[in-house]
């Protein structure tokens, strides 16, 4: 029998996030993800929500 890693709620919340999720993996210059963070932090956001705002306003403004 294989061996199967991670507990049942993991494996349930891997196949949701694959079915309802795109991944982006965006690089950036060493030093500037403490610089982002920290501007997430200051929003009160996290870092992903901080640069999912960044990109709608960017296509919001580019729309008009």
């Amino acid at each position: 029998m294989p061996e199967r890693k991670g507990t049942s709620a993991t494996r349930a919340k891997n196949k949701y996030n694959a079915a309802n999720y795109d991944r982006l993996y965006p690089y950036v210059q060493k030093g500037r993800k403490e610089i982002y963070e920290a501007a997430a932090k200051a929003a009160g956001v996290s870092l992903n929500d901080y640069i999912i705002s960044a990109i709608e306003e960017k296509l919001a403004r580019d729309k008009q």
